[in-house]
């Protein structure tokens, strides 16, 4: 078990891991590196890129040319976020915010390499925010950068009786199920997928790696029953 104060170390432990081992800052502690420490130069008028300026770093201090993407910079720390935890409303408004800075529609009158850096962000922050959305997308992304990824098709430990619990599902879908059924269905795998979140944002807060691992193999399973679900509804 796991005291308040352990977790608590963790969850410190883990705050640095996300930004230093990666070598990235999260944005809402701020921060810059000061000219001449190694922090990039800005491709257009060639002072320090990395100095406090509108739009978190994305455009140049001095002359307020947009930079190239961070290719070190995680979606994590791209979307404000800093942990499984997410709170969806404000990743939204992040999202929002982050493409009336970067959306190529605001670059049309600037430089050639502008626009093409615009691209860039605009498709970057598109998927950080897709990826961070869903909790299993967003839990896999976790997993990978810890290392660890799970490969299609791998049934990672999975019991007998999970594996039984999903053959069951899948025969129900392939009986052309009634529309009450259907509902039934539905409403069980989104009260699966509800349990199966929960267990993994516990597993991540308390560093158990291999444990979210587990989880995200039957949040998988789950999510691929939703797939076939939509496409049963699917009219012909």
């Amino acid at each position: 078990m796991w005291g308040w104060k352990a977790a608590g170390s963790w969850l410190w432990t883990w705050d640095v891991r996300l930004t230093r081992v990666l070598g990235r800052r999260l944005l809402s502690r701020g921060g810059a590196p000061q000219e001449g420490s190694g922090s990039p130069r800005c491709w257009n008028c060639g002072g320090g890129a990395g100095g406090p300026g509108r739009g978190d770093g994305f455009f140049c201090p001095h002359c307020r040319a947009l930079q190239p993407p961070d290719p070190g910079r995680d979606y994590f720390s791209l979307m404000d976020c800093r942990s499984f935890s997410v709170d969806t409303t404000k990743l939204q408004h992040r999202y929002q915010q982050l493409q009336r800075l970067v959306h190529p529609d605001f670059f049309g009158q600037r430089s050639q390499m502008e626009k093409d850096f615009s691209e860039k962000h605009s498709t970057l922050v598109n998927e950080a925010y897709k990826t961070l959305l869903a909790p299993l997308s967003r839990g896999l992304y976790l997993l990978k950068l810890q290392g660890i990824e799970i490969s299609e098709g791998t049934d990672y430990e999975i019991d007998s009786q999970f594996l039984m619990e999903i053959m069951e599902i899948n025969e129900k879908l392939a009986g052309a199920p009634s529309e009450a059924a259907m509902e039934e269905i539905e409403a069980t795998v989104r009260a699966k997928q509800k349990e199966l979140t929960d267990n993994v944002n516990r597993a991540f807060e308390q560093g158990d790696f291999e444990k979210a691992k587990e989880i995200l193999t039957k949040m998988r399973y789950f999510s691929n029953v939703e797939e076939k679900i939509k496409l049963t509804k699917i009219p012909l």
